[in-house]
Parts: C-alpha cells; structure tokens; sequence
C-alpha cells in the first residue's frame, strides 16, 4: 500500500498562499502624488537646515548644552525606571521582530508578501541613510562631549541623527503606511509620530543624545516612509520573483510541472457589412482563415439542425399505413384469396 508523503509547514505555507495569490482589491498602495512630493521637499529643507544649523554652531547647539546641564534625569527621578522601558520601543531588534510578527500574519491573512517587503525595504534604507550620516558628521554625544558649547562634530562619534527616533518613525509609521482604510491610515500615523516623538525626548531625558539629535532622527525616519512609493515596483517585482522560486523549487521536488493558465482571448465584434460588398468581405475572411487556421467545432451528426424543443412542445405525428415491413408472399386481410395450383397426380 502506498501512502502520499505529509506535507510539511512550509508546504502548508505555499498552499496557503496560493488560494489567492493576487493582492486583495481594497487595498490601495500610496502612490507618489503631490501632496506626497511637496511633504518630502519640506522635511528634505528641514534636515538640510538642522544640519547647517549645528555646523555652524547657531542657538542650536547652545540649546542642547542647556538642557544637557539641565540633567532631566535628576530632575524627574521617579521616572527614570518607565523611561528605561519606554525607550525599548525605539530600538530596532525588539521592534523589528515585533511589527514583522504582526506583518507576517497580515501576509498570511491577505495572502502577499508586501507588507514583508516593505518592511525589509524600509529598514535596509533606514540602515544605509541613517548609519552614513552617522558615520560622516561623527558628532559626539552628551556623555562623551569634550568643549562646553561646541557642536562636537566630525570627532568620531555616532549619535547625530538619533537611531532610536528615527528607527520608531519607520518601524511604527510603516503599520500606518500598509493600512487598509484612509481611516486606520491616519489614527496610525498620529500614533506613529507620537510614538516617535515620545522616544526621542526619552534619549534626551537619559542623557544619551541631544535634542538636535533627536529633530534630525525623526525628519530621517519620515524622508523614508515618504520616499517609499518610489519602491513599490521593486516590491511587486521582487515578490513576483519570490513566487517564481517557489514555484520551481516545488516542481524538481514533486516532479509536477506546473502549465500557467491559458490566456482568454478577446472576443471578436462582427460589424455589418454593407450591400454590394459581400465578395470583398468574405475574400477577407478567407485571407484571414489562411492565415490564422482555427478548427471549427462541428455538432454531432446524430442531432438534428435547428432549434431544439422540448418534448411537450412537439407535434404528434402519426405514421400512416402498417408498420410492419412488406412481405411479397404475404396478403392483406380481406384481400380475395387466388386458387393454389394443383399439384400431384
């Protein structure tokens, strides 16, 4: 007796997927319009001018060294334990596990690898813009500055902008930039840059970054989600190729090729054809038979032409005469009988 081979997770996966291997029609994917262009343009402008702002060492900079004197830490000491705990929400191992946890089961549910996508693409841009501008203005934090009312840049530090701010600004806001309604949309994206914000003063509340550090993390954060749109080609594509894979994986393990469906062709529209030119239209259908030969579906021989009726609809036909086949040597009743011929002697 021969049993079929249990299908394991990942094979339940595939075919999870694969009973609607389409993105749901409602929902909509953001798109690059205006609105969308002119909002980048200012938070653009906006991290241009923090920057410039702290390199030339303007009121900025004096403001970060009075609240760092300030020492909110010692000045809200009760606290210090719920912000060491709130600030977690900001870094990115713990985030980035929990909002793809919640991602992966709206994969599974709308059955597409978007909201995966999206957010490996937007935490792999976070990870190159934030982590270069890190590395080229290498400015020195609160903990670690050396002159009083310096702006502490280019001495081989890596805390301008803020990672934790504008790592709560992609990791939060990419929940309200895949939502499915206009209404969801909006009621995360408040709670998103709440959030957000709340994280940055956090980091300034513990000393580890100074409040410009935390403008420029969340005007980081948002260039990203609002640059996101520009990626959603390579997502459809790089899912499309995802399900290629998958899809040749599983026919040299099962031996099953898989035939894609064949295109529906478009339906023909007959136009009517004027008087006097039959000839000419039916020596174009003859050119384009030769052309393009079809098989014609005949109906059966056995089925008469026209319309068919039902049954109750028919009219009773009567057959005249006898049924029975004609016989040469048999007579009709009624008919005279001859005399049969005399034989013997």
């Amino acid at each position: 007796m021969r049993t079929k081979p249990k299908p394991t997770r990942l094979d339940r996966v595939f075919a999870r997927l694969d009973r609607e291997p389409e993105r749901p029609a409602h929902i909509s994917v953001p798109t690059t319009s205006r609105h969308r262009i002119v909002l980048l343009g200012a938070t653009l402008a906006f991290y241009a001018a923090i920057v410039w702002a702290i390199v030339i060492t303007s009121w900025l900079v004096r403001l970060d060294w009075q609240v760092m004197f300030f020492r909110p830490y010692q000045q809200w000491a009760e606290i210090h334990a719920f912000v060491d705990y709130y600030v977690v929400l900001g870094q990115r191992g713990p985030t980035a596990v929990m909002v793809a946890a919640w991602l992966g089961w709206r994969s599974w549910r709308q059955h597409t690898l978007r909201p995966l996508l999206a957010l490996g693409v937007s935490l792999l841009l976070l990870n190159v813009t934030v982590g270069a501008a890190k590395i080229g203005m290498g400015r020195l934090g609160p903990h670690y500055a050396t002159t009083v009312g310096s702006n502490e840049m280019w001495l081989g530090g890596d805390i301008f902008p803020s990672g934790h701010t504008a790592n709560a600004v992609v990791t939060w806001g990419i929940l309200a930039y895949l939502a499915s309604t206009p209404r969801a949309r909006r009621w995360l994206s408040a709670l998103s840059a709440v959030t957000s914000l709340g994280v940055g003063l956090s980091t300034v509340y513990l000393g580890t970054h100074w409040l410009s550090d935390v403008l420029l993390g969340w005007a980081a954060g948002l260039l990203i989600l609002l640059a996101l749109p520009w990626f959603e080609p390579l997502i459809a594509r790089s899912e499309a190729w995802i399900f290629d894979l998958r899809d040749r994986w599983r026919e040299r393990r099962t031996g099953v090729v898989t035939v894609p469906a064949a295109p529906v062709e478009a339906p023909v529209l007959l136009k009517p054809c004027p008087v006097g030119a039959e000839d000419e239209a039916a020596a174009r259908e003859a050119a384009t038979a030769a052309r393009s030969p079809r098989t014609t579906l005949h109906p059966p021989v056995y089925l008469a032409p026209g319309p068919h009726t039902a049954r109750a609809e028919r009219t009773p036909v009567t057959p005249v005469g006898s049924r029975r086949p004609p016989h040469t040597d048999r007579v009709a009743r009624g008919a005279p009988q001859t005399a049969r011929p005399l034989t013997g002697g």
